[in-house]
């Protein structure tokens, strides 16, 4: 059965949502969502003094869990959920905001649908959390789906859940709180669980006895932890498209108050009270008091941060707000909307997106939709407890003069000739385009394109920056924006702009391999492999995704299968030197375990690529004690990159190996002219050092010979 939509005159219902908080999460991204009635009661908050700031917010290490299930393998469609899977995502890019959670990317495992077998969930929260967590850390665990009891215990039901075998398919939530309470370290804890119990899958009877139960359960998992229920005993919560266009009632205000807008005071934290506050404020009032949020607090760390935006502080105190709502309306499908300069999501004409709890005073509004002028930034005023709403008016087709689409289509002429001297004419091109014509992002571009191709970093972020603020819902520009990222090393930043990227078009094959490929290098194999995969599933055809899916299934010890993608791309990249330009300018940079490349020519780059694949075969087949082959394949990728450091190391490595079989000085010989390559290419690395050693051993080996 679906969590509750949300309607005035629905009657009770046997479903349930709950969401426990547990731990402490300094994740702050978007505004939080204004309550429903504007005739229901005033919220009870309370005032805070002068925000004063007498110590650094220090984030502590953070690792985070996040899972939604809103589609069950084993459930009738009458028990499908309509957004956890939403809700998990949302969660997800708040944790990852550097303006909100601050948790590194690696550092939060996302299991979504079909990936959250109760397998799954049970290796992430008994084994990896465990495994990584220390005791000044801090632990987010989020799950939005079904919870239900079964023979006076409760569940969280995963993907693959059977109510004819619960306990074997669903994950006790006793066996959480043990989790929580002992094997997972840290001095901060969350734990946020959105489930929804229906009477319909449960052996029980008596739903509100479950209820209870489950209520109970999670509320007294750990009392040294700051919890936040959905809901009271016996009342029902309610998911709806009236929040942000679809999110859980209860889990929309908390990324709300998450992103800033609990921030009483104004110092730039959301605590634990003003969450709960806020939360249980703007859901009492969106929903007429019939759910009502309920917070447990324990003994927990009052300086825990839940979130930071440090562009939030302000110099006095706030008066206690009373938050309004934002109605936005669009004459234009598919038109991309921000408050405050942070993206709310998409509006289309006749289906208006409405966004909740939102601080009273000014708010800039902008609204943007691909080649039109924007509407906005503009200031409109939110008062308390009333909907103000904005009409977006997308009119104004952005016209672009003949001369600056000429010097464009010459620019990209020279550009995929490919070379540096074609790369410095395709730049002046681009140039003048823009000198023309500023607000051309196509333009902009492609200028980034080749200042990343030609090492003008700098001018390369510039170009791209230029060209999202031109066109903010330009896909094109931020996974160009992320791939220049990816070749500064600003991992980060780059699995943010690309996180935006499959989030908008989810069939985005580019984005999500230039993701995999931002999680290989951040050592995130598994998330790398999941982005590789969905890549490859999507353009089966892109070569690069295959080399990505190799490299994470090489280091995650799966040789063979890792030899059969590297032939994958070896086939679909099989081309001539005349390639040139036509290889996207974005599979340069920082290629795994190689360093960065050395020159501009795409030509060059195809090379590089090839060399790689055929060293990562090479070791894949030494992983897998074929020597004979990783030799031919190692001889292949010198072929391609001759003073390659890695590939030398790795080629000396099995001449040493096949001596010891076949004692063939000729083999020593061999591995010592490798070795030596090594330390030639940089006497400063570990793997230069090692050779050093190899190569005194071969001498005395071939002395005593002799």
């Amino acid at each position: 059965m679906k969590r509750i939509p949300f309607l005035l005159s629905v009657p009770q219902a046997l479903c349930f949502m709950l969401v426990a908080l547990c731990s402490v999460l300094a994740a702050q991204t978007t505004p939080p969502p204004p309550a429903q009635n504007p005739t229901s009661a005033s919220r009870d908050i309370k005032t805070i003094g002068p925000a004063s700031q007498t110590k650094p917010v220090v984030i502590p290490r953070s690792y985070a869990l996040v899972i939604g299930i809103s589609k069950y393998k084993n459930l009738p469609a009458s028990a499908q959920l309509e957004y956890p899977d939403r809700d998990a995502e949302s969660i997800y890019t708040t944790l990852i905001s550097s303006e909100g959670g601050q948790f590194p990317a690696e550092n939060v495992h996302k299991l979504i649908n079909d990936q959250a077998t109760v397998a799954n969930i049970q290796h992430e929260l008994e084994v990896w959390l465990p495994s990584v967590t220390k005791p000044e850390d801090r632990v987010l665990i989020y799950f939005a789906g079904h919870g239900f009891v079964s023979s006076g215990r409760g569940y969280l039901a995963a993907y693959d859940v059977d109510i004819h075998n619960i306990t074997q398919t669903a994950y006790p939530m006793d066996q959480l709180g043990k989790d929580i309470g002992g094997r997972i370290h840290g001095k901060w804890k969350v734990l946020m669980t959105d489930a929804c119990h229906s009477g319909a899958i449960t052996p029980q009877s008596d739903p509100q006895s479950d209820r209870g139960t489950i209520n109970s359960t999670l509320l007294d998992l750990q009392k040294s932890l700051f919890s936040l229920t959905a809901s009271r005993d016996r009342e029902q919560s309610f998911e709806s498209s009236n929040w942000g266009g679809g999110h859980g009632i209860f889990t929309y205000y908390v990324v709300k108050g998450l992103q800033g807008e609990a921030d009483t005071n104004g110092d730039g934290v959301v605590s634990a009270d003003e969450l709960a506050e806020y939360v249980h404020s703007n859901v009492r009032l969106a929903t007429q008091a019939r759910q009502n949020p309920t917070s447990e607090r324990g003994s927990f760390d009052p300086d825990m941060v839940l979130a930071y935006n440090p562009t939030h502080v302000t110099a006095a105190a706030l008066p206690p707000p009373q938050y309004g709502n934002l109605i936005i309306e669009s004459n234009m499908d598919n038109t991309e909307v921000f408050v405050d300069g942070i993206s709310q999501g998409i509006v289309s004409k006749g289906k208006p997106l409405r966004l909740p709890g939102i601080a009273p005073g000014a708010h800039s509004i902008k609204a943007v939709h691909m080649g039109y002028e924007p509407d906005g930034p503009r200031e409109e005023q939110v008062y308390p407890g009333q909907d103000t709403t904005v009409s977006i008016r997308i009119l104004i087709v952005r016209h672009t003069a003949k001369a600056a689409i000429d010097d464009l289509d010459k620019g990209i002429e020279f550009y995929q000739k490919g070379g540096q001297d074609n790369y410095k004419k395709a730049a002046e091109k681009f140039q003048a385009a823009l000198a023309i014509a500023p607000k051309y992002s196509q333009a902009a571009v492609y200028l980034g394109r080749v200042d990343n191709a030609l090492y003008q970093d700098q001018d390369a972020i510039a170009a791209f920056k230029q060209a999202i603020a031109a066109d903010p819902d330009s896909i094109e520009a931020r996974a160009s924006y992320a791939a220049a990222l990816l070749d500064q090393g600003d991992l980060d930043e780059a699995v943010r702009q690309l996180n935006v990227v499959t989030d908008r078009q989810p069939d985005n094959g580019m984005g999500w391999y230039l993701l995999s490929q931002a999680f290989a290098r951040k050592g995130d194999y598994k998330d790398g492999m999941t982005a590789a995969q969905q890549a490859v599933a999507k353009t089966p055809n892109n070569a690069e995704a295959h080399f990505w899916l190799a490299e994470c299934q090489r280091q995650l010890d799966m040789p063979a299968d890792a030899i059969g993608e590297y032939n994958r791309y070896i086939a679909l990249s099989n081309f001539d030197s005349g390639f040139g330009g036509k290889l996207n300018y974005y599979l340069a940079g920082y290629l795994f375990g190689a360093g960065s490349k050395t020159r501009a020519a795409q030509t060059d780059i195809w090379r590089e690529l090839r060399g790689q694949a055929y060293l990562g075969i090479c070791d894949a087949e030494w992983m897998q004690k074929s020597y004979d082959a990783a030799i031919a394949d190692c001889q292949h990728a010198l072929t391609y990159i001759p003073k390659d450091l890695f590939a030398n190391y790795r080629l000396g490595l099995v001449y040493t190996l096949e001596f010891n079989q076949h004692n063939s000085l000729s083999l020593l010989a061999a591995a010592r002219q490798h070795f030596e390559a090594v330390v030639a290419a940089n006497p400063d690395t570990d793997e230069a050092g090692r050779s050093r050693k190899y190569i005194q051993m071969i001498d005395h080996a071939l002395a005593v010979s002799n």
